[in-house]
């Protein structure tokens, strides 16, 4: 590839016996040898227990800052963390060869005047009354009900579980909240609640799936023994005067100005929808028109920080990667392949934005960049510090006002 340069830099005489010896320095101590104190023994002693080797791994880390200069000194602008290799290691000297991978050259034939239409947006009055409906449900209460269990109640159980007569692991719980037809549990256990009432108990039969996780219950017949300790339903309020007002939209007083609020959020969201959508086209289509040989090492950086962002949502469920993993029935590899095309086209996408900021010499100042900070400080009500703390810094505001610029460009001249 025309954009991966290796760079070999050698480390020789005064400068690498100096690394070694900042290593012996630092690996003596706690270290003993018979007729001399703990952390002091002599070098050539030290060396012919633990041998010279056993001081090159610390020596290598803190050669590898100051080597890295030659590769700033060569004018290279790596796109990724540069890699390292050792090609020779002895007392005399050491050898580094680094691999830097600039940004690819790319051509793209057409980015303007690419006629991609935009999705006409509608909204119908079932549309409003659904997200009335939505908003009544959002807003229902959940209360102590009398009378028989049935789907789309909570109800609160003890549960056990036991196969072969045996209790099993993770199969017991206390004052579990749950709710009838949400298929929290194992199929066939919920429906088997249905009719039932506050402080009855019942033994229910249920077999786990052949894919379930836990290979002691694949496919096992298995009794719970389960205890009900109440029953609720959500008691959905009416849409009169009070529900309206306690929504407390701005110049929302009515049922007819509630239909109009929810109408105009509605359209508001599908246009935003129907624009990110025809950003979408418009890059896809610039991508037919476009040659570039992507580095391995960009997309596999961009699969890096797809599974730190999936591993994040994981945890807010509660789940580790490991788990989803188990769950699935996938293995690390597995899904950096699955992520492989989403993060080459993620990728693509990028340089292809990079490459028109260049091509149309596209900037941002100082002064858009402050007056952005001003005006997400009174949104979010923070100070313009804590927004650029947040946002990470001023140079990330910038980029991120470049890309926009860029998308409006391309939306503008997408119909000359």
């Amino acid at each position: 590839m025309k954009n991966v340069h290796e760079i070999a830099v050698k480390i020789e005489g005064k400068k690498w016996e100096d690394l070694l010896t900042k290593s012996f320095e630092k690996n003596v101590k706690g270290k003993k040898v018979d007729g001399f104190r703990e952390g002091k023994i002599p070098r050539d002693i030290y060396i012919k227990k633990y041998g010279i080797e056993s001081l090159y791994m610390d020596a290598v880390n803190d050669a590898i800052p100051n080597a890295y200069e030659e590769v700033e000194k060569s004018g290279l602008k790596p796109i990724v963390q540069p890699k390292v290799d050792i090609k020779k290691i002895d007392e005399k000297g050491l050898e580094l060869t680094f691999t830097v991978t600039e940004s690819p050259e790319i051509n793209i034939k057409k980015y303007k005047g690419l006629k991609v239409k935009k999705d006409k947006v509608s909204v119908s009055k079932e549309e409003v009354k659904e997200e009335i409906e939505n908003l009544r449900k959002q807003y229902a209460e959940i209360v102590i009900k009398e009378g028989t269990i049935e789907l789309g109640d909570t109800v609160v159980i003890d549960f056990e579980g036991f196969k072969d007569d045996k209790p099993f692991e993770g199969g017991k719980g206390e004052n579990f909240p749950l709710e009838i037809g949400s298929k929290t549990f194992i199929p066939g256990f919920e429906e088997q609640l249905v009719g039932l009432k506050t402080d009855d108990k019942k033994d229910i039969k249920v077999t786990f799936p052949e894919d379930y996780p836990a290979e002691n219950l694949k496919g096992k017949e298995v009794v719970f023994k389960v205890n009900i300790h109440e029953v609720k339903n959500k008691q959905i309020p009416e849409l009169n005067e009070d529900f309206i007002l306690d929504l407390a939209m701005e110049n929302v007083k009515t049922e007819e100005d509630l239909n109009k609020k929810v109408k105009e959020n509605l359209t508001e969201k599908k246009e935003m929808d129907a624009d990110n959508k025809l950003v979408d086209s418009i890059l896809d289509e610039i991508n037919k028109n476009v040659t570039v040989d992507i580095p391995e090492e960009l997309i596999n950086q961009e699969i890096d920080r797809m599974i730190a962002n999936y591993e994040e949502r994981l945890k807010m469920q509660g789940i580790t990667l490991q788990q989803y993993l188990e769950f699935t029935k996938m293995n690390e590899e597995d899904l950096r392949k699955q992520l492989g095309k989403e993060a080459e086209k993620s990728v693509k996408y990028r340089l292809v934005i990079e490459e028109i900021i260049k091509l149309e010499d596209i900037k941002v100042t100082d002064k858009e960049v402050d007056k952005e900070l001003e005006e997400m400080s009174k949104i979010y009500q923070m100070s313009t510090e804590e927004v650029e703390k947040a946002m990470g810094g001023k140079d990330y505001l910038k980029h991120d006002l470049l890309v926009k610029k860029v998308i409006d460009f391309l939306k503008e001249n997408n119909k000359e």
